[in-house]
């Protein structure tokens, strides 16, 4: 006995998707480099929507006062390298929502134009809610990260310290012809 089954059928009709829907449509896209990062804005905002700003901190302050003049909301970038740290912090003190994205995620995403930039596939996919914000510890558990960081630093470097004393006085018992043992005190 075979049954056959009628194929579910929505109960309310589906929309056409023609178009993604906007998101974030208040995004920008950085790619940040060592010297440089290109930022992108959404078109109708300036008639520049696509600059170039150095990554020295004026600059990056700079960038920020352009975003909020721009009115934008929420910013993408990749995290490459450390050189994201700097901007990142400058943007999330100024209120932005910053969504630090996985370079190997973004560009592995299908659609990209041949003459797009790196900032401008970055909002776009901001724009349309396609990208994964890592985490990031907020900035108190940062300062501590850092301290913990340079107390271990210290430490080692200490450690390393000490041991070239000892080096060093066992070194002062030696003679050209040979180390010999240092006398000790008959206490």
């Amino acid at each position: 006995m075979s049954h056959s089954r009628k194929p579910l059928l929505p109960t309310t009709p589906v929309p056409d998707v023609d178009e993604l829907t906007s998101i974030n449509p208040n995004a920008a896209g950085i790619d940040i480099g060592q010297t440089n990062s290109w930022v992108s804005v959404p078109t109708n905002r300036d008639p520049q929507p696509l600059r170039q700003f150095d990554m020295n901190t004026p600059d990056l302050i700079a960038l920020a006062e352009w975003l909020k003049a721009c009115g934008v909301a929420t910013v993408a970038m990749e995290s490459t390298g450390v050189y994201w740290i700097p901007l990142y912090e400058i943007l999330e003190a100024r209120g932005f929502n910053v969504y630090l994205v996985n370079a190997r995620h973004a560009k592995n995403l299908p659609g990209r134009k041949q003459d797009e930039t790196d900032a401008q596939w970055l909002r776009r996919l901001h724009t349309f809610g396609l990208l994964n914000n890592s985490f990031r510890p907020d900035s108190e558990m940062c300062a501590i990260r850092a301290y913990l960081r340079h107390r271990a630093a210290l430490i080692e470097h200490r450690a390393a310290h000490t041991l070239r004393e000892h080096m060093q006085k066992a070194m002062q018992h030696c003679e050209p012809g040979g180390c010999q043992p240092a006398k000790r005190s008959a206490r």
